[in-house]
């Protein structure tokens, strides 16, 4: 009876699981997958994703370690999001040349701007190295020890693939929540350059208001250019002597279009998801993490909006900052509403129960998976996460004075080693990063904040001085700090082993913020490593439970492809649409616009330069025209299975031309770090004819667009 019930619960599972959810790995992709890509018009062989020499995935980049992106020329050219580009635009800009506000074109190669630190990688190969860990005892050895092994394995591997060629990287990471481990080869550029960026009114339109919201019409778009050696033509580091790259293959760039029930895929480099996370995992995601985050970055962000508001020049330097940071806050707000309205956690608990009762059924990983176990560490974590949150979020994240102080014993220690007292410190020059008027409000506000939050345990020591050298006034402090501490004064050599150092309040602040983080991190890293080992026991269960059914892992910033369907969604009787429109968008203009404040309408986050108004009303978009409604279409809608990383992610129609850049989704996506909403959650692109319609018409980049030979 008992088999029957198994054998039904695994045939309903199968019926019921969607067939375009998923995060697939490419060299190993289940033919089932293949197989629902083609019904659903993937025209190519599955060789074209992975195998051959001019397979999709050799145009895929991963864009400085936090994005994807997609080489689309025989010149190294790529393509990816603005905000991906922010940091790079914003390190080019300043107030007499607001590449940022005003945009960038590059007319010539010699006008491309280098970007220091910004770097691609193309993925060369991967493998399942799962079987020669566990010849080694790898899975009996604590977690200390496999790290121990992980690193070992890496720096050989290292050696073995840089002997066939120095420029390759290996790479091994955990999947299925380290229950496999795969090995990824990739090879790295240095010197990657900025060639064009749209003004941020469209490059950001609809700023906080539509972050994570349909319908969309944000121009979310940048170009660079991979430089290489001139002789090798590999990997170099940035030098005046490189050339543009001439890859093997690149994405070819389609103006053809697309209609509703089309196929649709992405390529990238997903970042993080936890959907085999156990209920409790759930419980502490939403009440540790995301609520202190909630309550501390939008006390933050705040004062940075007021300040960046005013001054032309601190918006500038905090353009980027208030980006990343309003992103994840917005993100953790959605994410805990989606997570009791969709009822997350009880739909854990209900296949937790189902786990269980295969494992009394079968006995699989007796005595290894306890579920009681895990209720109670997580009761244990937990204590501990909420606080740590606050702490990171606060303080290692929180101001350039908490940030410099935390890392004070982590500086290249310089001067003579043996005479200890010459030995010094420094920080290098940031200035140009950061304005003393907002980081002193910030630090103010984020000091009061936290004590609001914390048990008296999580107080650093330094708020005593607070209280009693200051009377409790912050403020005061702050304003010490900054025209005293050695750690905020520009080319200062902090001899920290002298007296005036040691009563420096900046470095008292470091060395208690280190000692309380330290004290937080053993006692959560303690519980951790068992709680790991039962979520790595869960998820082998869940495997083994349902083994006739394709399984993904979940992300872990490699390369993944997800495929669907373009096409919107219904909810409450609200029909989506799936495609936006430049009359869409000159509307909402209309809330931009000053002279409408008086009716209630203004919003600051839809206002765009007069000349986009004009190139967006237009009877005629020429060959950008869509041929089935005659119009130039902005964005459009997928359920391609994305995340953080596939920022920038070319999206392919079913002959493996590039249609688009995904670069969010839509509010009800937001549970899809845990659970991916198959009837509501959305993937929204920009429609690669509104990226080159703006190269065009408004870049006037006739040499791009030639370069790129869209069709």
């Amino acid at each position: 009876m008992k088999k029957l019930f198994y054998s039904l619960m695994l045939l309903f599972s199968s019926l019921t699981a969607s067939a375009d959810e998923g995060m697939w790995t490419l060299y190993n992709l289940p033919e089932g997958a293949f197989k629902q890509m083609q019904a659903e018009g993937f025209a190519l062989p599955q060789s074209k994703l992975y195998s051959d020499s001019d397979a999709i995935c050799r145009s895929v980049v991963n864009f400085g370690g936090f994005c994807s992106g997609v080489v689309v020329s025989p010149n190294g050219l790529v393509f990816t999001n603005h905000h991906c580009g922010f940091e790079a635009i914003r390190s080019h800009s300043t107030v007499e040349h607001d590449y940022m506000l005003n945009g960038f074109c590059a007319k010539s190669y010699e006008e491309e701007l280098p970007n220091e630190d910004l770097f691609v990688s193309f993925m060369v190969s991967q493998k399942d190295i799962t079987p020669v860990l566990d010849s080694l005892g790898f899975f009996v050895l604590s977690i200390d020890e496999q790290e121990q092994m992980i690193n070992g394995l890496e720096e050989v591997e290292n050696l073995v693939v840089r002997k066939e060629d120095p420029t390759l990287r290996a790479e091994i990471k955990p999947f299925f929540e380290g229950n496999k481990y795969f090995l990824s080869v990739y090879r790295d550029y240095q010197d990657v350059r900025l060639v064009f960026s749209i003004p941020k009114s469209m490059g950001k339109f609809g700023g906080e208001t539509d972050n994570w919201m349909w319908p969309r019409q944000t121009c979310d778009y940048s170009v660079f250019r991979i430089y290489v050696d001139p002789e090798t033509g590999g990997p170099a580091t940035y030098s005046e002597r490189n050339v543009p790259m001439h890859p093997k293959t690149w994405a070819k760039v389609s103006l053809d279009g697309y209609k509703e029930g089309d196929f649709a895929m992405t390529m990238g480099y997903p970042g993080s998801t936890e959907r085999y996370r156990s209920s409790y995992g759930i419980q502490e995601m939403r009440d540790c993490e995301h609520e202190p985050r909630i309550k501390v970055r939008g006390v933050r962000q705040e004062v940075m909006r007021r300040h960046m508001d005013a001054d032309e020049a601190v918006r500038i330097k905090y353009d980027s900052k208030y980006a990343q940071s309003s992103n994840y806050w917005k993100n953790a707000i959605g994410m805990n509403k989606c997570i009791d309205s969709i009822g997350i956690v009880r739909m854990k608990e209900a296949m937790e129960d189902k786990i269980q009762a295969y494992q009394d059924s079968t006995g699989y990983l007796k005595g290894k998976l306890d579920f009681l176990m895990l209720l109670d560490l997580y009761t244990k974590r937990s204590a501990i996460a909420k606080p740590l949150t606050f702490f990171l979020e606060a303080f290692q994240r929180g101001s350039e004075v908490t940030s410099r102080a935390m890392r004070i014993t982590r500086k290249e220690v310089k001067g003579p080693k043996d005479k200890p007292s010459k030995r010094y410190i420094e920080f290098a020059d940031n200035s140009e990063e950061w304005d003393e008027a907002t980081e002193k409000e910030i630090l103010v506000a984020l000091l009061q904040n936290y004590r609001t939050w914390v048990n008296d345990e999580w107080i650093p020591n330094f708020y005593n001085t607070i209280d009693t050298k200051f009377k409790g006034d912050y403020q005061a402090y702050v304003d010490h700090l900054f025209s005293k501490s050695l750690i905020m004064k520009k080319d200062a050599k902090i001899f920290f082993n002298k007296k005036s150092a040691q009563k420096d309040l900046g470095m008292q602040m470091g060395y208690d913020l280190i000692q309380l983080i330290s004290n937080i991190r053993e006692q959560y890293t303690s519980i951790t490593e068992n709680i790991e080992l039962q979520e790595r026991y869960l998820c082998a269960a869940k495997l083994r439970m349902e083994e006739e059914m394709p399984h993904y892992s979940d992300a872990n910033f490699t390369m993944r492809l997800s495929y669907g369907q373009i096409g919107g969604y219904s909810i409450g009787g609200y029909d989506s649409g799936y495609y936006t429109t430049a009359e869409s968008m000159v509307e909402k203009m209309k809330q931009g616009d000053e002279a409408t404040a008086d009716q209630g309408k203004y919003n600051v986050e839809y206002f765009a330069e007069p000349i986009m108004k004009d190139l967006l009303s237009v009877k005629d978009f020429g060959r950008y025209t869509d041929k089935t409604t005659g119009k130039l279409q902005l964005c459009f809608l997928t359920n391609n299975d994305i995340t953080g990383g596939n920022s920038g992610s070319p999206m392919f129609n079913g002959k493996g031309e590039l249609i688009g850049l995904a670069f969010d989704g839509n509010w009800d996506s937001l549970s899809a770090d845990i659970f991916f909403d198959t009837k509501l959650a959305r993937c929204i692109g920009v429609d690669i004819r509104y990226v080159v319609y703006m190269m065009d018409k408004w870049g006037k980049a006739d040499r791009l667009i030639k370069e790129i030979s869209a069709k």
